[in-house]
């Protein structure tokens, strides 16, 4: 698996973001470019065509003041006639004139379009001057369309991920404000304003790939490369603003997740320290009814039980979960302080599958059912107690006949319902109590180990 970093992540999105973005600024110009690959033959066919069919004729250039000019042909009606003269006039306009640096009584061949609605037929193409061919001149040598096209997607490309760049790097959500946000758009203005002079056009006059600082001054303004930087302009602010509320979201999740996690450690504590001292007086209490009986050997038994069930304690605390084969260890050292009270009058039935050893629940969830078990019911030589601790598939069951006694201690009823609140905390899960005339059994379904 890869393991990026939040700044990796984010550069990754803003390369994707910029090249959808420079395939949509250069859309058309990818469309015209595979179409004018394709026509680009048969146009030309068609043009040396039409050249090949229009009329030619020879004559002498007049050049009005106003700019434009007149080829004079004068021809033979017949070659019978050979003093009979017809003169025609072809209309010169004053770009072909220039176009061919054309000069007063020059003599011209020339091909020509044919008139248009009763109009003089005009100059299309002068092939000779004063006897001279001449060709025209390359007005539109442009390089290939595969160059032009490599350097508008390069430039609109490194456009858009500066800007996007702009917008996203370092963005710290805690530090975020829409001051921030509005020196950023300012930045990526300024940014477009300037990158906006070194953006690449097609000349139409000359064919050649140039920048716009290569324009004259008065011709700075390309409005389609105007239109182009705009769009990358307000997809970068619009996708800058969403960064933000993106990662102000995700801020208030983290938060939220952290505050659950807290608050369900601090009840899990609370839950915890509910437990500790009840556990803590009714050992001091045993302890005390040995002492007072002289019976050192039970007390010492006692005491070294006592001591692994609160070491279990201390060191198992505060993990929220345990497996049940250290769960089962403490409870039988557990039921051994209540075996020195009870001597041949309390048993505890233990029958494990040893292949759910490794499987888990909340620490401590046994001490509660065997303290409730004695403390609840007779317990005498003949009315002995049974304890039953077993797996049932991937529920642990515990179950104990019920003997109420004649005179019922007093309960809170505090340790099922922190049982249970635990093991709702930690788990997610419920326990199913199942309280009849006869018996008391508690279901606590087992947690299957997680796969490090």
């Amino acid at each position: 698996m890869f393991n990026f970093s939040p700044r990796r992540s984010t550069a990754i999105v803003n390369v994707m973001i910029a090249i959808v973005i420079t395939l949509t600024v250069n859309f058309s110009y990818l469309i015209a470019m595979i179409v004018d690959e394709r026509e680009s033959n048969e146009q030309q066919q068609l043009r040396e065509q039409v050249e090949r069919r229009k009329p030619e004729c020879s004559g002498i250039l007049h050049i009005s003041r106003d700019g434009y000019g007149y080829l004079i042909s004068q021809s033979s009606f017949s070659p019978e006639y050979p003093d009979s003269v017809r003169t025609d006039s072809m209309y010169v306009r004053p770009q072909t004139i220039r176009f061919y640096n054309l000069q007063q009584r020059d003599t011209l061949h020339c091909t020509l379009n044919p008139p248009h609605h009763g109009s003089n037929p005009s100059i299309s193409e002068v092939l000779m001057q004063n006897g001279i061919e001449i060709s025209a001149p390359v007005i539109y040598d442009r390089p290939k369309r595969s160059h032009e096209m490599a350097v508008q997607l390069l430039y609109y490309f490194g456009l858009s991920f500066l800007l996007l760049t702009i917008m996203t790097i370092r963005f710290d959500v805690h530090n975020f404000s829409f001051r921030r946000y509005m020196l950023r758009c300012t930045a990526v203005v300024v940014a477009t304003l300037l990158l906006y002079f070194v953006a690449p056009f097609t000349d139409w006059r000359t064919g050649k790939l140039m920048i716009i600082l290569q324009h004259p001054p008065r011709m700075l303004l390309d409005w389609m490369v105007v239109l182009k930087c705009t769009v990358v302009l307000v997809v970068a602010v619009l996708y800058g603003r969403i960064y933000g509320q993106l990662l102000e979201q995700q801020k208030i999740l983290l938060e939220n997740e952290h505050l659950r996690t807290e608050n369900l450690q601090t009840r899990y504590n609370m839950l915890l320290g509910q437990i500790s001292p009840h556990f803590f007086f009714n050992s001091l209490n045993s302890l005390s009814m040995l002492v007072r009986e002289k019976n050192e050997d039970k007390a010492l038994a006692y005491i070294d039980q006592l001591s692994y069930t609160f070491r279990y304690i201390i060191q198992n605390g505060q993990n929220t979960t345990t497996s049940l084969e250290e769960e089962m260890e403490f409870a039988r050292a557990y039921g051994e302080l209540f075996k020195v009270r009870y001597a041949d009058k309390l048993f505890f039935d233990i029958d494990i599958d040893p292949k759910y050893n490794s499987w888990s629940l909340p620490a401590l969830t046994l001490q509660p059912l065997i303290g409730n078990a004695v403390k609840h019911n007779t317990i005498t030589r003949k009315q002995p107690l049974h304890v039953s601790i077993r797996t049932e598939g991937a529920t642990l069951v515990v179950t104990n006949r019920k003997a109420p006694k004649l005179e019922p201690e007093p309960s809170t009823g505090i340790g099922l319902k922190n049982l249970r609140s635990r093991w709702q905390l930690i788990t997610g899960c419920d326990i199913e109590i199942i309280n009849s005339d006869t018996e008391f059994t508690v279901r606590l379904p087992l947690q299957r180990p997680t796969l490090s």
